[in-house]
């Protein structure tokens, strides 16, 4: 018996579900018989992880631009459509920008980390638990994808640490607003790991210089940070709510 059993026949929502911590979450909650409910931008690459899921009848895809308000809320629908309710919604999608200094910092990089990064988030959480009150029996749980960018200072990403940062704000508001009624709501913040939102951008070449600044001289594997992932979202963690959880092997203890 798994210890993430109990995530069997819950129905869960996550955004950004075609790669990275998505795709690594998706696959162990299908593994453990949960139902899934997928969305990405990015159709062929989330088709290919739905393809490759342990129950993947168990599973429903859909393409979601998660800067888009009514495609967060198509995608709760289609959760409510295909399995009645929504148990879980995991607010993961994202994206970075180049790296570069606050003064040459451009509207657009602000723009497009607001966008994604924190109004994505927004949306998920406003649809998710507009459904989780309405369901019989009300509540359910709520985890957000922030980062170490959204706690403390990140030279070279204010764009988007300044979107994490509204990432922390958005979880510990709808933490308050809503634990009477059953809704938990909690963040991950994690330090650099090798997922593509990192090795793809131009941060993905400072990878050694970044490992060598830890107190534990590595970055964290996706795997690791998925772990954590799983005991946010565990039914059994029934007390935690408002939390912006730290993974990031000691960064944030200097």
């Amino acid at each position: 018996m798994s210890r993430w059993d109990v995530f069997q026949d819950k129905v869960i929502v996550i955004t950004g579900a075609a790669s990275g911590f998505g795709r690594i979450l998706a696959n162990k909650l299908s593994a453990e018989g949960a139902k899934l409910v997928l969305g990405d931008i990015n159709a062929e690459p989330l088709a290919r992880v739905a393809a490759e899921l342990a129950l993947p009848d168990n599973a429903v895809t859909a393409t979601c631009d998660v800067a888009v308000e009514l495609e967060v809320k198509a995608l709760v629908e289609q959760a409510c459509s295909a399995f009645g309710r929504v148990d879980i919604i995991v607010n993961n999608a994202g994206l970075g920008t180049s790296p570069r200094l606050l003064i040459d910092t451009t509207e657009e990089d602000m723009d497009i980390n607001y966008a994604v990064n924190a109004k994505g988030v927004f949306f998920g959480i406003k649809h998710g638990i507009r459904q989780m009150l309405a369901q019989s029996p009300p509540g359910g749980i709520v985890l957000n994808v922030a980062s170490m960018a959204g706690i403390g200072g990140a030279p070279t990403i204010g764009a988007y640490a300044a979107a994490k940062h509204a990432v922390v704000g958005l979880t510990k508001t709808a933490a308050y607003e809503y634990a009477a009624k059953g809704v938990r709501v909690n963040a991950i913040c994690p330090f650099f790991s090798p997922t593509p939102l990192v090795t793809d951008a131009e941060l993905g070449q400072k990878m050694d210089s970044l490992a060598r600044g830890t107190p534990m001289k590595r970055l964290g594997d996706p795997e690791e940070m998925v772990e954590v992932m799983l005991m946010l979202m565990s039914p059994a963690n029934s007390y935690m709510n408002g939390q912006a959880v730290a993974v990031d092997g000691g960064m944030s203890a200097i």
